[in-house]
């Protein structure tokens, strides 16, 4: 994984610890849900580079809106992404789903990859925990979000359902 863009992030949320910690948690389970559903080396870099980037959109919506609920991050992150993975040379197609995926991530019908699954669950296991879930409300989540047989179990084995 590229550690620049790790860094990027970091300075990019400087002073929010908890944001930082939110996307490392993210990517943590991305990449350990991706690893073990044996998604192929270019899905597993978006998925990653995706989970790193997911809520980049928080700052400008915050400025913008005063508010950065879920659709106003899908609003404003994807044009920020697309700078900073540019600037920092990712490939155009790597962009344009990593774009895609965070301008998605708080969607959850018509989910048209693996990638896409798993960024929305690895987010959902830090919200779960992050907002501190009662067990009806990550039962609901078990139930209607998690699909993969890695992110059912991590969920079922944390959350102890």
């Amino acid at each position: 994984m590229d550690n620049r863009l790790l860094n990027k992030m970091i300075e990019y949320f400087n002073a929010d610890p908890k944001r930082i910690q939110h996307f490392i948690k993210v990517y943590a389970f991305a990449k350990m849900i991706g690893e073990e559903e044996g998604l192929d080396e270019k899905t597993r870099y978006i998925l990653e580079t995706a989970a790193i980037v997911h809520d980049i959109g928080i700052k400008p919506a915050e400025e913008k809106y005063g508010d950065c609920n879920g659709k106003l991050q899908e609003k404003e992150g994807p044009a920020v992404v697309r700078k900073l993975l540019n600037d920092l040379g990712y490939e155009p197609e790597v962009i344009e789903r990593v774009s895609y995926l965070v301008g998605h991530h708080h969607t959850y019908t018509n989910v048209d990859g693996a990638d896409y699954r798993i960024l929305i669950e690895a987010d959902f296991l830090v919200n779960l925990y992050e907002d501190k879930a009662g067990s009806e409300a990550v039962k609901t989540a078990y139930d209607k979000i998690f699909k993969t047989g890695a992110g059912r179990n991590i969920c079922k084995t944390m959350f102890g359902l």
